[in-house]
């Protein structure tokens, strides 16, 4: 039996992975090891362990590895504690192979420490073109994995173009893209009302009315600029007033810039028409993509999910420059009054057509049949 170990590092971390946890828990050949670290371990962010562990996984390991200041200097030192840390608990665990996810520090703590410690790595969501330094860090991680499950065809062809060997390329579709496709056919109802007064803070929204759904994080590559941007958002919200739900940011440089934004934005307006959360679990989160008139921000959410969904989507600014979208997409730049027409023409024009650009919902199968009968080689071979 293969022990499979799975770093969970944040709530969207472990949206993109859970189906993988599921069918590699399922999987008689194969034995689940879990490491919950990062911002999965902060209250602040929603303390998605506490998630993780209410949906049936046992955590085998934790590791603290975030440094205060969510600016770009704490955000390298981050990583180099998630190198300290990572590599002891991973050779308690003595996994036959390591599966790490997309493009975050914690992601490349991860990759770096499982390189040198020669353990084969699998990695998911790699190969795909986005803006900041996350699309850096993804092909670095592209570089040091030795099995890659990327969830599209150009994704997999930029990978193969990168000389890494065709034959540990497994088109597999992206995982998220799974809790969605099962949710999306139970056809569950919005979350229940008294849920989400309970957990939120602010105004008290009638989910019965069109409502926004808001998500806006960091730009590394733009630091400083975060609250000027996530301003912007925020005026565009308060001259349409339409009942909205917005997160907080999460854990990458800038992050205070964004939140500090939006605690200006909570003292100087009024906002009864607005209700911000911390963290939502993956199935209340995509109840609320699905049920909405309008996602607004730039996560990438609004892409992925949102495309398999069909949901009028309003991208702002560049973090998701370059990524593969459906028509559900419109791109504004940081200014309220294009934010507000592109949300006006999103409303108006309603739900899209579902587009499965990013898989089919069966991802966690392939990858978790994959881990298990693959044979890894942490000699790797080039392909120039």
């Amino acid at each position: 039996m293969r022990n499979v170990c799975i770093v969970v590092g944040s709530r969207a971390n472990y949206s993109s992975i859970k189906s993988v946890m599921r069918a590699v828990q399922k999987h008689p050949d194969l034995n689940l090891q879990v490491i919950a670290g990062a911002s999965a371990l902060l209250d602040r962010f929603g303390a998605v362990v506490d998630t993780v562990i209410a949906d049936g996984f046992e955590v085998d390991a934790r590791v603290h590895m975030i440094i205060e200041g969510e600016n770009p200097t704490t955000m390298a030192k981050s990583t180099g504690l998630g190198l300290l840390e990572l590599p002891s608990v991973i050779e308690q665990l003595n996994p036959d192979v390591v599966v790490t996810v997309g493009d975050r520090f914690e992601t490349m703590a991860t990759a770096i420490a499982t390189a040198y410690m020669n353990i084969p790595l699998a990695h998911t969501m790699g190969g795909e073109v986005s803006g900041t330094i996350d699309e850096n860090i993804r092909h670095a991680i592209t570089k040091l994995a030795h099995i890659h499950f990327p969830a599209s065809q150009d994704a997999a062809t930029r990978i193969i173009r990168m000389g890494e060997d065709p034959a540990t390329v497994h088109i597999t579709g992206c995982p998220r893209i799974d809790l969605v496709a099962e949710i999306a056919a139970e056809n569950h109802r919005l979350p229940d009302k008294a849920w989400l007064e309970y957990e939120g803070v602010g105004g008290h929204i009638n989910l019965d009315e069109p409502f926004l759904l808001v998500s806006q994080h960091p730009v590394t590559t733009e630091y400083g600029d975060g609250e000027r941007q996530v301003t912007e958002t925020l005026m565009a919200l308060q001259d349409l007033k339409m009942p909205t739900i917005m997160l907080w940011p999460n854990v990458d440089a800038g992050s205070e810039d964004i939140a500090r934004g939006m605690r200006k934005f909570r003292e100087h307006y009024e906002h009864g028409y607005i209700r911000f959360y911390k963290n939502f679990s993956v199935d209340t989160y995509v109840r609320l993509m699905k049920g909405c008139a309008c996602k607004i921000g730039n996560s990438s959410a609004a892409i992925r999910e949102g495309a398999f969904l069909g949901v009028p989507a309003v991208n702002v600014g560049t973090r998701q420059i370059g990524r593969e979208r459906g028509a559900n997409v419109i791109d504004v730049d940081y200014d309220r009054g294009k934010i507000i027409a592109a949300i006006r023409a999103q409303v108006a024009h309603g739900h899209y057509p579902s587009e499965p650009i990013y898989g089919d919902g069966r991802a966690g199968e392939r990858i978790a049949e994959i881990l298990a009968t693959a044979e890894f080689n942490i000699n790797k071979r080039m392909t120039y």
